[in-house]
């Protein structure tokens, strides 16, 4: 099975996908660890990404996808997806699982607030949400709960899956 848990920054992506993989006893992916230096400089200096820069990014994280899933292997990644097509991109051959977390700006904008070693910053939080497609088919868990709870939710709606039964 392979989980993609999906959301704009400060939504807690990375914590949730972290924990998830764990419990799952798979890998885990930090989608932001394979954007390219010239796109982590862009964000740095608070210039969104468009599509020409997420394009070699998608592709990269979908051939680990695909890489794991020829495999057989659990993995859960993080990575923000924020279009349809952007996950259509990940999709591409592979069955996922998509975990969105749900939250409200006010919320996401307060966490980006207090992070300092991310380059992602809250300023460019506004040009996520303009950027977002809300999934029509995933696991929506509330982001504002805590992690234990979320990882708790998602693992509560992932057994029929992970027994071949989707």
């Amino acid at each position: 099975m392979i989980v993609v848990v999906i959301g704009v920054s400060g939504s807690g992506k990375s914590t949730i996908g972290t924990r998830l993989a764990q419990a799952m006893g798979g890998e885990f992916l930090e989608g932001d660890t394979l954007h390219s230096r010239s796109s982590i400089d862009k964000m740095s200096r608070g210039v969104p990404l468009n599509d020409d820069d997420r394009e070699p990014w998608l592709a990269a994280i979908h051939a680990r996808i695909a890489a794991a899933h020829r495999r057989g292997a659990a993995m859960v990644v993080a990575c923000s997806a924020l279009t349809h097509d952007y996950r259509q991109t990940l999709e591409r051959g592979v069955s996922l699982t998509w975990v969105y977390l749900k939250g409200s700006e006010a919320l996401f904008r307060s966490r980006l607030q207090q992070r300092t070693s991310h380059f992602m910053k809250a300023d460019m939080l506004a040009s996520q949400l303009d950027t977002l497609e809300e999934p029509s088919i995933a696991l929506v868990v509330d982001a504002a709960a805590t992690p234990d709870e979320i990882v708790e939710r998602i693992l509560r709606q992932l057994p029929l899956q992970r027994a071949g039964g989707g």
